[in-house]
C-alpha cells in the first residue's frame, strides 16, 4: 500500500508554522502546525475542540467563505488541516491571521456548542482555545508565501 504524502514529511524535523500539505487541481490543503509533533504536551481536547469550531465559524463567515472547504484537527493533536478551494497563498495567510484575530478576541458562547448542535458538547475550553490560538498567531503573523513549504 502506498503512503499518504502527509506520513512522508520528517515528523522529527517539523516545526510548528504553516504550510501548504497538497494541491489538487483548484484545492489546496493547508498544515497549520500548532505544536512540534512528537513532544508533549499536545492540544487538550476540550481547547482543540473549541478551536475547531471558532476558527471553522470564523473562517466561514470572512469574506473567503466561498472558498472553505474545511477546516478540522489533525488526530495526532498537534494542530489542523484547512483546506480551500481558488484562493491563493497570500490570501489564506490573511484569512489564516485575519480568522485567529478574530477566534482570539471571541466574546461569549462558543458557536455551535449546544447539545443539539454538537456531538460532544460538555467537552470545550474556551480559555484554553484562545491560549493556544494566541500561541499560534505568534508563529504565523509575520509568514509570506515564502514559508509556506516543508
Amino acid at each position: 500500500m502506498e503512503m499518504i504524502a502527509s506520513f512522508k514529511i520528517d515528523h522529527n524535523t517539523l516545526n510548528p508554522g504553516c504550510y501548504v500539505s497538497r494541491i489538487d487541481g483548484d484545492i489546496t490543503t493547508y498544515d497549520l502546525r500548532f505544536i512540534k509533533p512528537n513532544t508533549p504536551p499536545y492540544l487538550e481536547n476540550a481547547a482543540l475542540h473549541t478551536i475547531e469550531h471558532l476558527f471553522a465559524t470564523y473562517a466561514r463567515n470572512s469574506k473567503f467563505a466561498s472558498n472553505i472547504i474545511y477546516f478540522g484537527p489533525m488526530g495526532c493533536r498537534t494542530g489542523f488541516y484547512l483546506i480551500v478551494r481558488e484562493l491563493s497563498s497570500k490570501d489564506t495567510l490573511a484569512l489564516i491571521t485575519e480568522t485567529l484575530e478574530n477566534a482570539i478576541a471571541h466574546v461569549g458562547e462558543i458557536p455551535g456548542a449546544k447539545p443539539v448542535e454538537c456531538g460532544n458538547a460538555a467537552e470545550h475550553d474556551l480559555d484554553g482555545a484562545k491560549a493556544e490560538m494566541a500561541k499560534y498567531y505568534e508563529i504565523v503573523k509575520n509568514l509570506t508565501i515564502f514559508d509556506l513549504q516543508y
